[in-house]
C-alpha cells in the first residue's frame, strides 16, 4: 500500500504529521508513504525508506476560499491527491481544508458512476462505539434522492471498514414519529422505507450519541450543525468537570478515586481513536481527518485508508448506487 500524506494539513501540522509518519514506520513498515510538503518540512522527514519525499510549493488555509485551489495546483492537497489520479499512490490522507480536498477529490479523481454528488461522513463516537453520519458540510442543499443515495454510500461503508452487517439506517429529524420532519425529510422517510435498506425511522438529535443506528443521514447543514453542537457541548462538560474537580482539596481527593473511570470516558468519547472517513461518493480512496487531529489520529486514519482498499470500498459503492 502506498499512502500520500498531505503534510501541511491541520491546525497542528506540520508537527503532527511528522510524528504520525515516524510512528507508522514502526507500527507499519510494510506500507510505503509519500509525504507532501514544502521544502522546509521535507528537510524534517524521518529517515526511513519507506517515506518518499515529494515537493509542492503551496498550502491551502484552513479558511481560505476554495476557488483559489485553482490557482494553487501546486498546493500540498493538490499534489497528493495528483499521486493518486497517477496511480502513483493508492489514498490520500489529510486533516487540512476540507473543502478543499473535496474540490481537488472530485476534480481530479471524479465521481464513482451514479453518485451525484460526494458527501462527507464522520464516525461519531457514542456509547457503543463508532458510528456514522453523513452529510456533515457538504452539501446544504439536498433533495430526497440525494439523502437516499447517502444512506447507501454510507451503508456501504459501515459495512466494509466497520465491519457491521446488515447496517441500520435512521434518519435525522426533529421526532421519532414517522409523519414529523421537513417536506425534504417526509419525502426521504417515503424512499427510505421502499429502499430495502435496514431503515430504522427517524431519530432524534438526542440519539445521536447513543448508538442505536449505524447510519445516520441528514442534510449537511443539519449534519455540520450537529456535529459541531456535539464537539462544543462536549468539550463544554470535561472543561466543567476538569474546573469543579479541583475546586478544592476534597475534591481532588474525590476526582483520584474516579480519576480511571474518567480517563476511560474520555477515551471512548475521543474521535482520534476513529481517525478519520472517506470522501464518500469519489473514485478513490480520500480521507478527511477532523482539523484539531493529533498523532494518533492520523495513524487510525492511514489504517483505515488500508481498510478501505482491501476491502474494495469504491467498487462496491459503485455497485450500492446502480
Amino acid at each position: 500500500m502506498r499512502i500520500a500524506i498531505d503534510l501541511l494539513g491541520g491546525d497542528n501540522a506540520p508537527a503532527v504529521t511528522l510524528a504520525a509518519l515516524e510512528e507508522l514506520v514502526k507500527l507499519h513498515p510494510e506500507w510505503e508513504y509519500l509525504a507532501v510538503g514544502r521544502e522546509e518540512e521535507l528537510a524534517r522527514l524521518p529517515k526511513a525508506p519507506q517515506i518518499e519525499p515529494v515537493l509542492c510549493g503551496s498550502m491551502m488555509a484552513m479558511d481560505e476560499d476554495v476557488r483559489n485551489l485553482i490557482r494553487k495546483k501546486d498546493s500540498s492537497i493538490w499534489v497528493a491527491t495528483e499521486l493518486v489520479k497517477q496511480g502513483r499512490a493508492d489514498a490520500i490522507i489529510s486533516a487540512g481544508s476540507t473543502g478543499a480536498q473535496m474540490t481537488a477529490a472530485t476534480l481530479l479523481l471524479g465521481r464513482v458512476k451514479g453518485v451525484q454528488r460526494p458527501a462527507i461522513g464522520t464516525v461519531l463516537p457514542t456509547l457503543q462505539g463508532g458510528r456514522l453520519m453523513l452529510d456533515v458540510g457538504a452539501n446544504p442543499d439536498c433533495t430526497p434522492e440525494l439523502l437516499l443515495q447517502f444512506a447507501q454510500m454510507g451503508a456501504t461503508y459501515v459495512h466494509c471498514v466497520l465491519g457491521i452487517e446488515n447496517p441500520r439506517v435512521g434518519l435525522l429529524a426533529n421526532g421519532t414519529e414517522d409523519h414529523k420532519g421537513s417536506e425534504l425529510t417526509k419525502a426521504t422517510f417515503a424512499l427510505l422505507k421502499e429502499s430495502g435498506l435496514n431503515f430504522l425511522g427517524n431519530r432524534e438529535g438526542r440519539d445521536l450519541l447513543s448508538g442505536d443506528y449505524d447510519v445516520m443521514v441528514c442534510d449537511g447543514m443539519c449534519g455540520n450543525i450537529a456535529l459541531k453542537s456535539m464537539e462544543g457541548a462536549i468539550g463544554a462538560l470535561m472543561q466543567m468537570l476538569k474546573t469543579q474537580f479541583s475546586a478544592n482539596l476534597r475534591r481532588k481527593l474525590g476526582a483520584a478515586l474516579v480519576m480511571s473511570g474518567m480517563r476511560e470516558v474520555k477515551h471512548s468519547m475521543d474521535y482520534q481513536e476513529y481517525g478519520g472517513a472517506p470522501l464518500l461518493g469519489v473514485n478513490g480512496v480520500s480521507i478527511i481527518c477532523h482539523g484539531s487531529s493529533k498523532e494518533r489520529a492520523l495513524v487510525r486514519a492511514c489504517e483505515v485508508a488500508v481498510q478501505c482498499l482491501e476491502s474494495r470500498f469504491v467498487e462496491k459503492l459503485g455497485q450500492a448506487v446502480k
